[in-house]
């Protein structure tokens, strides 16, 4: 089938998520011509450990920080790149995004935005990967603990997973849309240590019934589902901001109590279906071919009240 050709005067709130590069992205998030990279490409902060590996480095080692103003107001900014590497967090690409967080934590923005797309840790660079994760969600608590929100946005090609999945959890607040998937394990690595009869990695449809947008939604692993558009994104993350919990100890205590009742109501399902049929949806199989307005008006009318349960 002919694709129709692109005007290049199309809104850039209109492109797809999706297929948006991590740059672009940003600037068509933020308010226009407010987006102010830190370390940009041109200053080419690379890892010094790929060439080791005969492998292609990027100039920005494949995420973008910077800052911008969302309707005026300041926030920090973080975008991954998964069309390199997958995402993956290495060495230097880590300490960009742990050294946004700390800036945070002293210019006090209105928030902070992490606009994943990752695969998890590079297997070349795992010691400073792992690293980094612990000291991004340490960032992140030090972060929402001194009242700045951290919201995450969930959509690109390469998902949310491995040490991503762990961070996102840390979030004050995530945005997902139908392309988004969020897991700690992705699904190869449970075919290779379960098997493909535990789970099957091929089986596109298992996947994103398990770890997309949707069903994260559904149980309270999301607090909000957007269009595959930067601007649906947009208006979410603004929202979002707005509902950010406090974190102390009784929002933690009321987290945990929930993560353990739903365990206890969902533990013994086979497939999410099932976990749908029990949050009181007539149709399960119908689920995954809604569209948003659909969806959203099916989130209303579950009994299940909004939490923020990862």
């Amino acid at each position: 089938m002919a694709m129709s050709p692109v005007s290049l005067s199309a809104d850039p709130l209109d492109q797809s998520w999706y297929e948006a590069s991590a740059r672009a992205r940003l600037d068509a998030l933020v308010d226009p011509g407010t987006f102010e990279e830190f370390l940009g490409p041109e200053q080419r902060v690379m890892s010094p450990h790929l060439p080791a590996f005969d492998l292609p480095r990027a100039f920005d080692d494949g995420i973008v920080v910077g800052r911008g103003r969302l309707d005026g107001s300041l926030v920090l900014l973080a975008a991954q790149e998964g069309r390199f590497m997958g995402g993956a967090f290495g060495e230097v690409h880590g300490a960009k995004l742990v050294g946004l967080l700390r800036a945070a934590l002293a210019v006090k923005p209105a928030a902070v935005l992490i606009l994943f797309d990752t695969g998890g840790v590079r297997l070349q660079e795992a010691n400073a990967g792992e690293t980094a994760i612990a000291e991004i969600m340490r960032a992140i608590a030090d972060l929402r603990r001194a009242g700045v929100p951290v919201i995450g946005l969930i959509g690109g090609r390469a998902g949310c997973y491995g040490g991503g999945g762990l961070i996102a959890g840390t979030c004050s607040r995530l945005v997902v849309s139908e392309g988004g998937r969020i897991s700690v394990s992705g699904p190869e690595v449970i075919e290779t240590n379960r098997g493909a009869e535990e789970f099957d990695s091929r089986d596109r449809a298992l996947v994103w019934r398990t770890m997309g947008g949707k069903h994260r939604r559904l149980i309270g692993g999301a607090d909000a589902f957007a269009d595959d558009t930067i601007r649906a994104f947009r208006d979410a993350a603004r929202e979002q901001i707005g509902k950010a919990p406090a974190f102390d100890l009784a929002t933690l205590e009321a987290e945990q109590t929930r993560l353990e009742a739903r365990l206890d109501r969902f533990g013994d399902a086979r497939d999410a279906t099932e976990i749908w049929g029990r949050l009181g949806v007539n149709d399960p199989a119908a689920v995954p071919g809604l569209d948003t307005d659909r969806f959203d008006a099916l989130l209303a009318r579950l009994p299940e009240a909004p939490h923020d349960a990862r």
